[in-house]
């Protein structure tokens, strides 16, 4: 897994770099139907040529083992 270093709030956190609007919406679809599926709603912010995602278990206010695990996934989708 990449790095992925945390904000003040102490969430995990990355922004993913990409060509074009419809490259970043297409990889925002994906995070979110493996988010849905996994029950696990990370923050999305969709931009032009960048999707930025911060994890955190909202039920205890800190990263568990579950968010270091859908941060992995993300990764996987975002090297395809």
């Amino acid at each position: 897994m990449t790095e992925w270093p945390k904000d003040n709030q102490g969430r995990l956190t990355k922004t993913f770099a990409f060509k074009n609007y419809r490259k970043s919406f297409a990889f925002t679809c994906q995070v979110a139907m493996l988010s849905e599926k996994k029950n696990h709603h990370p923050q999305i912010i969709l931009d032009y040529g960048s999707v930025t995602i911060a994890l955190i278990s909202h039920e205890v206010q800190k990263v568990t083992q579950r968010d270091l695990d859908l941060a992995e996934q993300i990764d996987k989708i975002y090297q395809k």
